[in-house]
């Protein structure tokens, strides 16, 4: 192969499914991108990003709950933590000490730290030893791994995460990255995909769909659980009747092939 063919390196990135359960079933909080995010602008999303440089800093060790014991599969679990905080106000930590995850009252407090984690002010590691806290990667349960398609001139290297949202914790967006937010359950962003109300992305939509087997957050989560995470990277294949996108079908997604509209002239 080519230096010109050969495929760029995937981004280590993270995307959290943020889960409560609502009056009419399990929902998941999901973000409107920008439409100057040069990745899936203006569609519906999980919240998510890269891993930042300092998400592998070594001495985060000392104030992360359950983490995984290799280094860059920690730096994903941090990278999920903090995008939460980011793109929807929800953080996953403790007090130093403490068993239960911050209350809503002490979160609040916490709020600026958002806007000066986006801006790059003050690293993760300066945020947490700070203000005495402890991220909970033990609430994180790994859902998927998605690679973006080799022939794509960006690409990410992404593991999705469950997580039950603490019930003070006040989804909202960020207004930089995500521009809108809502609580939604899986049935309904699927229906408003269906009719065109709503973009999301095919990757997004297989793992709404995915969610969508489930009642509650525990059923969603013990789920996770008990499944086998497959790598998906997506591939296309040149058929008679067009191009199609092809997954794993041992992934367990409700379609693991979808033909491509035809390109306009």
């Amino acid at each position: 192969m080519s230096e010109t063919n050969t495929p760029s390196r995937p981004i280590p990135s993270a995307t959290i499914l943020m889960l409560r359960d609502g009056t009419d079933g399990l929902e998941v909080f999901m973000v409107v991108r920008h439409h100057q995010i040069d990745f899936a602008s203006g569609a519906l999303v999980f919240p998510g990003g890269k891993a930042e440089d300092n998400d592998f800093d070594p001495g985060l060790a000392a104030y992360l709950d359950g983490a995984d014991d290799d280094r860059d599969r920690r730096a994903i679990q941090v990278a999920a933590i903090r995008e939460a905080f980011e793109e929807c106000g929800i953080l996953l930590a403790r007090e130093s000490g403490a068993s239960e995850l911050l209350s809503g009252a002490r979160l609040e407090k916490l709020e600026p730290y958002r806007d000066q984690l986006h801006k790059g002010e003050v690293s993760i590691t300066e945020f947490v030893e700070r203000e005495g806290l402890r991220l909970a990667c033990d609430t994180l349960v790994h859902f998927a791994h998605w690679i973006t398609p080799e022939m794509l001139p960006k690409r990410f290297d992404t593991h999705f995460f469950l997580a039950a949202a603490p019930a003070d914790h006040l989804g909202v967006h960020d207004g930089h990255e995500s521009v809108d937010s809502v609580w939604i359950r899986p049935q309904d962003a699927m229906a408003d995909a269906e009719n065109g109300k709503r973009t999301i992305i095919f990757p997004t939509l297989r793992n709404v769909a995915k969610l969508g087997n489930s009642r509650t957050t525990a059923e969603a989560i013990a789920a996770a659980q008990a499944d086998d995470v497959i790598t998906v990277l997506p591939i296309m294949e040149q058929r008679e009747d067009g191009a199609y996108l092809v997954i794993p079908a041992e992934a367990g997604y409700d379609i693991s092939e979808e033909r491509m509209p035809d390109r306009l002239p």
